[in-house]
């Protein structure tokens, strides 16, 4: 049996969850979230924890028993703590700012980007001074957390030789060796 979808998942007080059909619906103190499971995989619901089920050990089945346990355990754990990503613009003269839903950032181009990022995405923009502009993102949909935070990270991705660019907060950069002088 899959090693994560035999796990069951243990749904925190404060947070309800419902099954109609093959539709989970999971909502808490941040906010709703629905995904649709496979009809072959079963779910059972008591006492406050999810189990999933598979009726065999086809390849098909299997991997999505896993998929489908991890997606409703984010869900559970995005409504009731939430998730965060942090992202970092090391360069010289790289600037970011947030005003309500829009990321303003400098990265070098002759002009500013500016994203408009969903509803669902909370943005947080900070400078200070002698450190490189931090954006903070966070979100109960992990799913649309992580595809934004990749969008705003393709703006500048990250130069192997003097590391440069948009990477996330504690990230390891590989750097590459430059040219030796010749003599």
């Amino acid at each position: 049996m899959s090693r994560i979808g035999k796990n069951p998942i243990t749904v925190p007080s404060g947070v309800e969850l419902s099954i109609q059909g093959n539709v989970v619906t999971v909502k808490g103190p941040k906010g709703e979230l629905t995904q649709e499971v496979d009809e072959k995989i079963s779910l059972d619901y008591t006492d406050s924890v999810l189990t999933l089920s598979r009726p065999n050990d086809d390849k098909d089945i299997r991997a999505k028993h896993g998929l489908y346990r991890a997606l409703i355990n984010n869900m559970v754990v995005g409504v009731s703590e939430g998730y965060k990503v942090q992202l970092q613009m090391v360069g010289v003269g790289y600037r970011a700012s947030a005003q309500g839903q829009q990321l303003s950032v400098s990265l070098g181009y002759s002009h500013p980007i500016i994203m408009e990022l969903p509803k669902e995405v909370k943005l947080e923009a900070e400078t200070k001074k002698g450190e490189a502009p931090l954006v903070t993102l966070s979100s109960h949909d992990k799913q649309l957390l992580g595809t934004v935070a990749a969008k705003v990270r393709s703006l500048r991705k990250i130069e192997p030789y003097k590391g440069k660019g948009v990477r996330f907060l504690g990230e390891q950069v590989r750097r590459k060796a430059g040219k030796t002088a010749a003599k």
